[in-house]
């Protein structure tokens, strides 16, 4: 557990009615610490030693819960550039509050990423909420430009942004909107002239509505007017005066749409889903990571139950791009699936189809039909499985396949790109009641022929698992592997490996385990005892969570029920 997990639990509400029933101060929490070494005889991967810290903490007030959460990691051995990040979410009845790195729900197209700052929300029983924060989304690069490692430069982005939404089941609305800025202050002199500072503004809607019992629809929809040079000169119109407190426009300025609507029927036996989603050129936002624009999509998808006993499902999406009509080529992709599942008493088995074709249209320029995109790819599986439970043994069996097809169908087309793969794994568990143990053993092959090449890999692996103890204190499992792989008249490797981990939990409050793992490859080429994939390698690690906790001030009617 680490500091992203404590950052996201759920801290519960609390009533005015609990408050005087809550505790008035409990002060609980965990520490803990991992340590890997590896070691290999061929190339470092990594660093042969890695640990990290952390710190969880929730401090309760009269039912308020306030975690903090401290973590600190260094994947070098010399400890360079330690990573170490603060939260506090104090939560009280219908309230939440955000202090340091946070995380707030807005809509996908306006912000899918932290900010660093304030916030708070507020969810009522009845479907009112709303929220606002305001925070740095990322920090100034602003590395010395005579360094020759200096990193690309980037200035401190701030943001606020406010969502007031009202219903929920049947009936639902929100509204989201977002403002983004970049500081021209925040980096060097030197880099302003090769970066320009950028501002964002957003109106986000989305909603959604049951009309009957049978058939809702939904909406996501977004806004952005985004400035790619905040230093450019502003546009001199009177009507857009009143608003420049909040986004000042710019001759550099665009507006942009990005959004969704979907429809969903649902019947006795079928449920089917109809969408459309359209995403302009240019649309950008501030405050998302990445998303792709330039495109639209339609898909359907339906899935239905056979007399109880046997599901059945598909989909079929379509995607194409330059909308703009100023790419050189035109791109589109057809995606489309079915798959079937279905129990008879103790055996299971499904059956699964998926298929994507891309096709490649004239643009603002011809495609040459000699290089013109023209692919499909087919993939085909299933498995079966089976289970029977004989004395004090429990048997289970599971068989699965699949085939897959890169094909390249240009007329002009070689095959030297075409690819097939064929899989398959067989896999037997058995389980020991009166030992507790799990005894299991696998066994995979795969073919690929394609690039002119041949590649085959089998792999047999044996594992067994045990639990001591009656409350399964003490968790022990032991993995041997053997791996074979051949690439056609070029090279043959054999590697053989194997690991073991140790789980241990003492007083409820100490958790230790321990893993180390040894796996050695050979070149099993006659002529090439000596070769350069000829590796051993060394992994162990070492983790300890400790749970306490730190102070307790319990009220006097609880202490006194306890004593009775």
């Amino acid at each position: 557990m680490g500091m992203g997990e404590a950052g996201a639990q759920t801290l519960s509400l609390q009533t005015i009615s609990n408050i005087s029933k809550s505790d008035p101060l409990i002060i609980t929490g965990a520490i803990g610490t991992s340590n890997h070494y590896y070691h290999s005889s061929g190339f470092q991967y990594s660093s042969p030693f890695a640990s990290s810290a952390w710190v969880n903490l929730n401090i309760a007030l009269y039912g308020i819960s306030m975690p903090v959460a401290l973590y600190y990691s260094n994947s070098e051995f010399n400890f360079n550039y330690p990573h170490i990040a603060f939260n506090l979410n104090p939560s009280y009845k219908n309230w939440q509050g955000y202090f340091g790195q946070s995380t707030m729900q807005f809509s996908t197209y306006i912000m899918n990423m932290s900010f660093n700052g304030i916030g708070l929300e507020y969810k009522g029983e009845k479907g009112l909420r709303f929220g606002a924060f305001y925070g740095r989304l990322r920090n100034a690069i602003n590395d010395d430009p005579e360094d020759l490692n200096a990193r690309l430069p980037q200035y401190r982005r701030t943001a606020w942004g406010f969502k007031v939404g009202y219903g929920f089941g049947a009936h639902s609305l929100d509204l989201y909107v977002m403002r983004a800025w970049d500081s021209e202050s925040s980096v060097r002199e030197y880099w302003r002239s090769r970066i320009a500072p950028e501002a964002n503004l957003l109106l986000g809607l989305r909603g959604s509505s049951r009309l009957t019992k049978w058939l809702s629809l939904s909406l996501n929809a977004a806004t952005s007017l985004f400035t790619s040079d905040n230093r450019a000169e502003g546009l001199n119109i009177e009507k857009l005066e009143r608003w420049d407190k909040i986004f000042d426009p710019k001759y550099t300025s665009n507006m942009r749409f990005a959004g969704d609507v979907s429809a969903n029927l649902t019947l006795k036996n079928l449920n089917t889903s109809l969408y459309y989603r359209m995403v302009q050129p240019n649309y950008k936002s501030m405050g998302a990571t990445y998303m792709s624009n330039n495109y639209q999509s339609l898909g359907v998808s339906a899935t239905t139950n056979l007399m109880h006993k046997v599901s059945l499902g598909a989909n079929f999406s379509m995607q194409s791009d330059n909308l703009s009509k100023e790419q050189l080529f035109t791109n589109r992709g057809f995606v489309y699936s079915a798959n079937a599942a279905t129990r008879l008493g103790k055996l299971g088995l499904s059956l699964r189809y998926s298929g994507y074709q891309q096709r490649q249209y004239d643009g603002s320029i011809r495609v040459n039909d000699s290089t013109r995109v023209h692919r499909i790819m087919h993939s085909l599986g299933g498995s079966a499985n089976y289970s029977l439970q004989k004395n004090i043994l429990t048997h289970t069996f599971t068989l699965s396949a699949a085939y897959n097809v890169n094909k390249d169908l240009n007329k002009y087309a070689t095959g030297m790109s075409d690819v097939k793969t064929i899989s398959a794994a067989g896999t037997y568990n058995v389980r020991v009641e009166p030992w507790e143990t799990d005894f299991s053993g696998t066994l995979n092959h795969q073919q690929s022929i394609g690039y002119d090449r041949k590649y085959t890999s089998d792999i047999l692996s044996l594992t067994a698992v045990r639990t001591f103890f009656e409350e399964n204190q003490l968790h022990v499992s032991a993995t041997l592997n053997l791996c074979y792989n051949r690439l056609e008249k070029m090279r043959e490797n054999m590697s053989l490996g194997g690991d073991m981990q140790v789980g241990w939990t003492l007083n409820k409050v100490h958790t230790f385990s321990l893993s180390g793992g040894i796996a050695r490859s050979n070149d099993v080429n006659i002529t090439d005892n000596e070769s350069m994939y000829n590796i051993t390698e060394i992994n162990v690690g070492l983790n300890y969570t400790y749970t306490f906790s730190l102070f307790e001030l319990k009220r006097k009617a609880a202490k006194e029920e306890k004593k009775l």
